[in-house]
């Protein structure tokens, strides 16, 4: 692809990260005030978790994200949620998102 979308309207807010929380670069849902941790499968999630230090976690809530997908997502507005396996799947539970760019393994999408 010729064109680049990364930097796009990226947020990232901090929250504290629950104890199932152990790794960067999944999708993540709220948990309690103020505490996010993994998605399971079908969950919606409300950002991707983009860094973990000290109990925090940083959470991307906006702006283009790629992410894993099991298979090729057709571009256009779909209904994502996390697939339970650190990605995401089309899922009539699922936030509508942007779908820019995808390939077999990976989707690119504006949150």
């Amino acid at each position: 692809m010729n064109v680049n979308f990364n930097g796009y309207g990226e947020n990232v807010t901090t929250f504290i990260a629950d104890s199932g929380l152990t790794a960067a670069g999944v999708p993540v849902k709220l948990s309690s005030d103020g505490t996010v941790t993994v998605c399971s499968a079908n969950d919606v999630f409300c950002g991707v978790c983009v860094g973990l230090r000290g109990g925090y976690a940083a959470v991307q809530t906006a702006g283009y994200v790629r992410m894993p997908a099991a298979s090729k997502i057709a571009v256009g507005y779909k209904k994502l949620a996390a697939d339970g396996n650190g990605g995401v799947a089309v899922g009539n539970s699922g936030r509508e998102l942007l779908v820019v760019d995808a390939t077999s393994t990976e989707v690119g999408f504006i949150l």
